[in-house]
């Protein structure tokens, strides 16, 4: 559904995405690996072939020790002993951890209008806060945010699959014709909510994580596609 002239009536259970759609996240991901990429500095690989081999290593790793910061240092020192071209110095290891360290330090960023539309919100539906990764990595960005005040509940899951939303659903008693999911990533904030039967708002962000990225189900009326946060505003 596009957006267009729709006003959602009553008071609605909004479940809301936290990392690249309430504050900055992948970006730092990102910065880091370029970081890698520039230590590691393969004769012959370019970046996004150095990104395949790491994506291969995230996806089978991420189901085993799920996500975060820790998982993805792990995962770069991995991807490091399998294409470095040269002796593993004893110093090399620790190198490769600091590119995470400054994902941990970065002060929270918050997307343009987000603290405002919660606001706005909180005070006209009952919000939830939905997200997965390492739980106290995940609780500290919150704290850090400021936005702790606005969600009834927060929630945080190993991975956001069709059974963790049917978990949630049924554990919060949500009507899941006012339900709805808010997030950018298809693959775990819009594709499992529309197959557990709520609805859905797509908000793309440019740099989600290229694993995230999923073609969207066919949601018809129950899917509505925002350009930008604050846009809720005029829906809800």
């Amino acid at each position: 559904m596009a957006a267009g002239n729709l006003k959602i009536h009553g008071r609605q259970q909004l479940i809301i995405d936290a990392d690249d759609t309430l504050w900055e996240n992948n970006i730092y991901f990102e910065r880091a690996f370029d970081d890698f990429c520039d230590f590691l500095a393969h004769s012959s690989m370019p970046p996004a072939e150095v990104r395949a081999v790491l994506d291969e290593i995230e996806t089978v790793n991420n189901k085993v020790h799920g996500y975060g910061t820790a998982t993805f240092a792990r995962n770069l020192t991995e991807c490091y002993h399998k294409l470095v071209e040269r002796e593993v110095l004893a110093e090399d290891l620790p190198r490769v951890m600091s590119f995470t360290e400054q994902i941990l330090h970065h002060p929270i960023e918050l997307i343009d209008g987000v603290a405002e539309t919660l606001e706005y919100l909180s005070m006209r539906h009952d919000l939830t806060l939905f997200t997965k990764g390492n739980a106290e990595e995940q609780k500290l960005k919150l704290d850090r945010s400021g936005l702790a005040i606005y969600f009834g509940h927060t929630a945080i899951v190993k991975e956001k699959n069709a059974a963790s939303y049917n978990a949630l659903i049924h554990e919060r008693e949500f009507d899941p014709e006012r339900t709805w999911m808010i997030g950018n990533s298809p693959k775990s904030d819009i594709n499992p909510a529309l197959e557990v039967g709520i609805r859905a708002v797509f908000v793309p962000h440019l740099h989600t994580w290229s694993l995230e990225h999923e073609e969207l189900l066919d949601g018809g009326d129950r899917l509505l596609r925002l350009e930008r946060f604050v846009e809720l505003r005029e829906y809800f």
